[in-house]
């Protein structure tokens, strides 16, 4: 199997965007669209076209604006994020829809990437096939404390330095008398790259730390030893996080505008910093969705992998049968 896209580029935007596009598979297969996590986690090696009937499927992916190969990004403090929220992101899947001659796609969605695959096809029904998302997130305000503040209480000693630096920052900030995710907001704003860079480092070990569970133990990322990946991935997802999203009514009150298309809801059990009642709440209000519990899996894992690749066969199958795609 070829390691390079069969096609890729970059999507012009008009607010001066230049977002990485590629392509994989049957450029005459039923469209798949892949979002990936984070935010600001970017395509990796592209393994997500290894969940897909490339045969049968034609597989998008692109890297969110600031961050991969796409441009400016958020590894330069100067970067203007008021560019950079979950509207501006809908916005770029619908064009780059239009853009590649798409009318509708299956959508998958990981971590972050489910809350936005969640968010598209809540905005746009009419183009969605079909939803499989993994390691379920609608980045809601009660989980943005979950995962910063109260999973503190599983890791008390790691949560203790990650309060510590933002405390000893010198930005005012309090444990308890304000939110962690809006202090590394801002010091991951800061003009100070130094830092930056530090609060970054300080970033990476809590989220190393808060998927340790049901990953075999805690690891280190190698991706945090690229500053730019590690300064990118901090900036957004605080800058995200701290907006909730920038979803006020929350995504659980959208639900009843995908009530029939069909979904794949796949999570883990041992998801520590994603409990896996937040899927359970999506399941329960979308009718046609599947729910998916690994008992052995936490963010993530070999065989929710496993799963994610037969949820998309199942659901290209279903497709095909009703002649959609």
């Amino acid at each position: 199997m070829s390691e390079v896209p069969r096609e890729s580029g970059f999507l012009e935007t008009t607010d001066g965007q230049r977002i990485y596009w590629e392509e994989w598979g049957n450029p005459q297969g039923t469209p798949v669209l892949y979002l990936h996590g984070g935010p600001g986690g970017g395509l990796g090696s592209s393994g997500y076209r290894h969940r897909t009937d490339l045969e049968h499927c034609r597989v998008l992916g692109f890297e969110q604006r600031g961050c991969g190969r796409s441009v400016p990004h958020a590894s330069d403090s100067e970067v203007d994020l008021t560019l950079n929220t979950t509207a501006h992101l809908l916005g770029d899947i619908e064009a780059l829809r239009v853009a590649r001659g798409i009318d509708r796609w299956i959508v998958n969605g990981v971590s972050w990437g489910s809350t936005l695959a969640l968010a598209y096809a809540q905005a746009h029904p009419e183009r969605v096939l079909g939803l499989v998302l993994v390691a379920v997130t609608t980045t809601s305000r009660r989980e943005v404390e979950w995962i910063t503040e109260g999973v503190g209480m599983m890791f008390p000693e790691a949560w203790d330095r990650f309060a510590t630096f933002a405390e000893d920052s010198g930005i005012g900030y309090r444990r308890g008398q304000a939110r962690l995710v809006d202090a590394y907001a801002r010091l991951l704003r800061s003009p100070d790259r130094a830092l930056r860079e530090a609060a970054s480092k300080e970033w990476a070990l809590w989220e190393d730390t808060h998927v340790s569970i049901g990953a075999g133990g805690f690891s280190r990322d190698p991706r945090w030893e690229d500053t730019a990946y590690r300064l990118a991935f901090a900036t957004l997802t605080t800058h995200y996080w701290s907006n909730a999203a920038f979803s006020e009514a929350g995504l659980l009150a959208g639900m009843d505008r995908i009530s029939d298309i069909p979904g794949w809801l796949i999570h883990g059990r041992n998801d520590i910093s994603g409990p896996v009642v937040t899927a359970w709440n999506v399941h329960r209000l979308w009718p046609a969705s599947n729910l998916i519990i690994d008992e052995g899996e936490g963010h993530g894992g070999a065989s929710m992998i496993e799963a994610w690749s037969r949820a998309n066969d199942e659901l290209l199958a279903a497709v095909r049968a009703e002649g959609i795609a």
